[in-house]
């Protein structure tokens, strides 16, 4: 079976903690037979942002987002100066990526599992409720080996592979040749070099039969 490509949604790590956790998870997906790709950390395109992420989970078959702390505050106002002012303490924020890339996942219609670190606001698709399922956890590779961990990642991956294969069967299905239906350039384009050489020799050998037999019957 081939590997499957899962979409990674995640910022620039801050603190060797954050890479260290990121990269736990990696390995860990590398272990179950699936690809991890990020763009801007293993992989890379010079098409704008938005279009690099459309094409790369275009490949993909499942997202996996990692919401961890981008922004802090040790204090703040939300819906400052309206009747419903509430006074924030010690806040923190993912990269607004994470929302961004989480909307085209579920628009592709991607298996979706959302990992985000304990204190970061879960706000907006990072909410729990939604049509996945999101998981609070302490950044450390322990938090990877927790039953409530290895279900919700086994659920998540039969979902990606079902997925994959679908997407595999509808690639093999468009390869399927049906000669009835195929017309001459569509003969061509499906010819290897040798075969169209092959086919071309056949035609000027046919045809400089046909002008000799006419030559020798224009003859008589």
């Amino acid at each position: 079976m081939d590997q499957p490509k899962v979409f990674i949604s995640v910022g620039g790590t801050s603190t060797p903690q954050q890479e260290d956790f990121v990269k736990s998870i990696e390995d860990r997906l590398r272990s179950e037979n699936l690809i991890p790709n990020t763009i801007g950390r293993n992989t890379f395109s010079s098409d704008s942002p938005l279009k690099s992420i459309k094409g790369l989970m275009d490949e993909c078959s499942g997202i996996l987002v990692i919401a961890l702390e981008r922004t802090y505050f040790e204090s703040g106002i939300e819906k400052r100066g309206s009747a419903n002012e509430i006074t924030l303490q010690v806040t923190k924020f993912a990269t607004p990526w994470n929302q961004i890339e989480s909307a085209i996942a579920y628009a592709k219609n991607l298996p979706i599992l959302i990992i985000v670190e304990e204190g970061v606001r879960a706000e907006g698709l990072l909410e729990k409720g939604n049509d996945w399922y999101v998981m609070t956890v302490k950044p450390s590779q322990s938090s990877l080996s927790t039953v409530e961990f290895n279900g919700v990642l086994a659920s998540w991956k039969s979902k990606v592979e079902k997925l994959s294969a679908g997407k595999n069967d509808t690639a093999a299905e468009k390869k399927k040749v049906v000669p009835d239906e195929l017309t001459i350039g569509d003969l061509v384009s499906n010819m290897k070099p040798a075969q169209l050489w092959g086919v071309l020799g056949a035609i000027i050998a046919l045809m400089a039969a046909i002008f000799v037999i006419g030559q020798h019957f224009s003859a008589k």
